[in-house]
């Protein structure tokens, strides 16, 4: 068995290892490549969107369906029979003259993890929304992860006009209530037929899409095939242009929509200004501007986050695809698009590893080429060099600047570690910007069926943990604890282990993961001392910490689930895999070990302030007892102060229910701990359930006009169902949420639905806390 290792190259200087290559690459220019991602709310087309790229690219001959369990990315069991993405998945495409690795990323949020290591290696993504639902819990979530790797470059991709309710006006609309940008711009019209009686009767559906930057109308048949129809440039003409009934709705919108474009982008961009004020005060002067020209300003404004271009389609249906790859390749970063360090001419190599990949069918590593990981201080031999296509591999010779790929046979390499040339001088060993995994919130505890099954579940649960970072294991009691995002993660780690490591184990039962604050007792005296007895004598160490709660106003570190670690000099410790070989590097690790569990409730440790002040031990005495000293020095403080306060994790829930059952849902929630935040669109609720700001201004924003998507026009005015859907948005503890789906069910009729979302943690009441206290058996 070995490690697949996806690799981001950081630096000029290609990585060349001398090994057989099944294919020969053309010349490379990393301006022409695209490293995006696909990220959106569950459900809302990733997957699908991804197959239709990969069949509009000619990967593909023919497309395969998420509900059939044959898409290209959802290979893995759990992902065909469930029919959602559990693990992101790359894949090269070639598009025209570019070249795009693409990432589909899972949508629920127990796979969060998956998009935070994704959102610290692309450039640029493309965010999905169902138009029917507009902007969703979930999408503000990927939308703060991408914001807080900073990803530069994203177009916004209004997916599902197909289905009756859908709104391309709305979902525009719900960007900027939800804040997610205040400047979108849509670059599409929306044709839901070429028919115009279909609009009289609210028909669903979407035939083409009107290009307002290259002034082309798309046209789909009924087998999927597009034609491309370029538009008049005066008023004249469009009175023979026979693609369009003279009555058709959307003739009206085309010249305004396409001026209200041009006029938006001139706002950043002084030269189109000026372009546009040369030209004559006519209605159709704007059609005669040149598409490469507005693509540049377009371009530009894309890089600089002052627009968010938006686009739409079916993606089921393949239509709005080739228009989102050639934006893709107009408007998002390139490599050399995003700032780097200063780089000097045949600088050594530097990658990210930002996902690691179990596979037991790939043999032994031979290979003897060496890279340096600077987070482990170790070396690394590589066997081969592989791009990845979803589930299958291809063997490369080289990986170039800016490029997605695969390294095999890395022994101790992590996901976020930092790899670089083993030649290069000690300045270019610095460790790239880490990916911090989310806190886990449910924990289950694994039993091993025999004694002499113990040892293959724990290797099964290690190899299981360095895949999916935001898997933590741990020994409480002489019990194995597998902690993960939440009970469908739970139930994807215990799939995984069965089918791919073949342990023989049973799940115990489900436990929220609480968190333990610091207590207010003071700290005894000499409590800064460890005596222990090396090499047949006592020796005396020394390390004194600063230990204090977090202030109200002051915000944990997510490296430390919570927590701030500080050096002497005030400066926030890395993670602890971080560091190595050094005095620090074992402090750290015993502040670690003392924070995962508490010796007075066994719960991890949160929201505590740890400065390191000093430290000292005996001449001669090895750095390696710095671990066990700090970890005993900590936990008696921590003793010491007494049981401090409980945290509890909450979740935030969408709940969709019919009138008549709405009144038995909300006295439901009331009775389990739950309060209700909002009865109707919840826009302005933040994701941690806390109300926001009013969303951004619609003045000066082009929105198509709802009329435009005809099915989606009627629903506020309907007498139909979707009048009689009502939406309940709460927060509400985890621990009480774990059945909710049978509770909806009997509550509803079966006529309910539900989003649930991580919203992190918050302190108990003391009557609470009892309970918790009593339920983990500490009281």
């Amino acid at each position: 068995m070995f490690l697949n290792r996806w690799s981001r190259f950081s630096t000029s200087k290609a990585v060349k290892i001398a090994c057989r290559s099944y294919t020969k690459r053309a010349a490379y220019d990393p301006s022409k490549v695209r490293n995006m991602a696909l990220v959106a709310h569950i459900d809302s087309g990733k997957t699908t969107l991804t197959e239709s790229i990969l069949l509009k690219s000619s990967y593909l001959v023919s497309r395969g369906t998420v509900d059939t369990g044959s898409t290209t990315t959802d290979f893995l069991p759990a992902e065909r029979e469930r029919g959602i993405t559990i693990q992101s998945a790359s894949i090269p495409v070639k598009w025209k003259d570019w070249t795009f690795n693409l990432i589909d990323t899972p949508g629920h949020a127990d796979f969060g993890m998956e998009v935070e290591s994704a959102s610290r290696v692309v450039d640029g993504a493309v965010v999905l929304i169902d138009s029917v639902e507009g902007v969703e819990a979930q999408t503000k979530g990927v939308w703060k992860q991408l914001d807080r790797y900073g990803v530069p470059t994203r177009i916004m991709f209004l997916n599902k006009l197909d289905r009756p309710g859908a709104s391309f006006g709305a979902s525009l609309a719900s960007l900027l209530s939800n804040r997610l940008h205040p400047h979108p711009m849509a670059l599409v019209l929306p044709i839901a037929s070429f028919d115009p009686t279909h609009y009289a009767v609210a028909e669903p559906g979407i035939q083409g899409l009107v290009d307002l930057v290259k002034w082309q109308v798309w046209k789909w048949d009924a087998e999927g095939k597009p034609t491309c129809h370029p538009l008049p440039r005066n008023d004249e003409m469009f009175s023979s242009f026979s693609l369009f009934p003279p009555s058709h709705p959307i003739l009206p919108h085309l010249i305004p929509a396409r001026t209200q474009l041009l006029e938006n982008l001139s706002m950043f961009s002084e030269d189109l200004m000026e372009e546009l004020l040369c030209l004559p005060s006519t209605p159709t002067a704007y059609l005669h501007m040149q598409s490469s020209k507005i693509i540049r300003h377009l371009r530009k404004a894309t890089l600089q986050n002052e627009i968010l271009p938006v686009l739409g389609g079916s993606a089921m249906k393949d239509i709005g695809t080739d228009l989102v790859m050639d934006y893709v390749g107009e408007l998002l970063a390139s490599p050399i698009d995003v700032p780097h360090d200063v780089q000097a001419a045949n600088a050594p190599v530097r990658m990210l590893a930002w996902k690691v990949a179990w596979d037991k069918k790939r043999g032994k590593v031979t290979r003897q080429s060496v890279v340096f990981n600077s987070n482990r201080n170790q070396r690394e031999r590589v066997s081969k060099l592989l791009l990845l296509y979803a589930a299958e591999a291809e063997e490369v010779e080289e990986l170039p600047f800016g490029s997605v790929g695969v390294i095999l046979g890395l022994k101790y390499t992590r996901t976020g570690d930092t790899l670089v040339s083993t030649g290069g001088p000690a300045s270019v060993r610095s460790v790239l910007r880490e990916i911090t995994p989310p806190p886990a919130v449910i924990a289950a505890s694994i039993i091993p069926q025999s004694h002499s099954d113990l040892e293959p579940v724990q290797q099964a649960l290690a190899a299981l943990a360095r895949t999916d970072p935001s898997v933590r294991v741990d020994m409480q009691e002489g019990q194995i604890l597998a902690h993960g995002m939440g009970a469908l993660h739970l139930e994807i780690v215990e799939g995984r282990l069965k089918d791919e490591w073949g342990v023989r184990f049973e799940l115990g039962k489900r436990r929220v993961s609480y968190r333990e604050g610091l207590g207010l007792g003071p700290s005894s005296p000499n409590s800064n001392i460890w005596q222990t007895d090396s090499g047949g004598k006592q020796v005396e160490i020394c390390v004194s910490l600063d230990v204090r709660p977090l202030a109200p106003d002051e915000n944990g570190d997510p490296i430390w689930d919570g927590n701030v670690v500080l050096d002497e000099k005030g400066r926030p410790f890395p993670s602890p895999d971080a560091l190595s070989g050094t005095p620090q590097a074992h402090i750290v690790q015993g502040i670690a070990s003392a924070l995962s569990n508490s010796p007075n409730s066994s719960l991890a440790l949160s929201h505590l302030h740890i400065k390191l002040t000093s430290f000292s031990s005996p001449s001669g005495t090895p750095i390696s007892l710095l671990t066990g000293a700090t970890a005993s020095i900590l936990r008696n403080r921590v003793r010491d102060a007494g049981v401090g306060p409980i945290l509890e994790p909450f979740v935030r829930l969408k709940i969709t229910v019919t009138d008549d059952s709405l009144g038995k849902v909300v006295k439901d929630l009331t009775e389990h701990g739950g309060e209700v935040l909002d009865l109707g669109s919840g826009a302005t609720l933040d994701a941690d359930g806390a109300e926001e700001v009013a969303g951004y201004p619609e003045d000066g924003i082009y929105i198509p006009s709802f009329k435009l998507s005809p099915s989606g026009s009627t629903n506020s005015e309907s007498s139909g169902s979707y009048r009689l859907k009502r939406s309940v948005y709460a927060l509400a503890p985890l621990s009480k949420m774990l059945d909710y789906s049978n509770r909806l069910r009997a509550l509803s009729g079966g006529h309910g639905g539900f989003e649930m979302a991580n919203a992190g943690f918050r302190q108990v009441s003391e009557g609470r806390k009892l309970e918790i206290l009593q339920e983990i058996g500490r009281a």
